[in-house]
């Protein structure tokens, strides 16, 4: 079963990045993409089929902390990991306390985005 991977992130340059990054994995199954956090709570009920989840934290209209702290409220995606890819360190500990499961600082290189990835999927 490959990954299906929601990219949140309101740059659209930046998401493109991340899909051509994403594309030469072959754990990723699918790349569904979301503009801000809003979008993204959408994306994840629409599909069920999301298994992780990388998430910009300064984004319009619903934040990525915004949406780890309504993502997280629902037990039934307790199982999805959320990695936030930010440029902003100074929001890694809050990250965390709003439930993501891994950091990220931007700009992502690709090894490492890809041994987080791997990481998980091991679990």
């Amino acid at each position: 079963m490959g990954l299906h991977v929601l990219v949140v992130d309101d740059d659209f340059i930046n998401r493109k990045l991340l899909q051509n990054i994403l594309k030469r994995n072959e754990s990723i199954f699918e790349i569904i993409e979301a503009e801000n956090g809003s979008e993204a709570l959408e994306k994840v009920e629409e599909n069920p089929q999301i298994n992780m989840i990388l998430l910009d934290i300064m984004m319009p209209v619903v934040n990525g902390i915004e949406f780890l702290e309504k993502f997280r409220a629902n037990m039934k995606y307790a199982h999805i990991p959320v990695i936030v890819l930010s440029t902003d360190d100074s929001r890694k500990t809050e990250a965390f306390d709003y439930g993501a499961d891994d950091f990220l600082r931007k700009p992502v290189k690709e090894d490492e985005l890809f041994s987080k990835i791997n990481q998980w999927l091991s679990q």
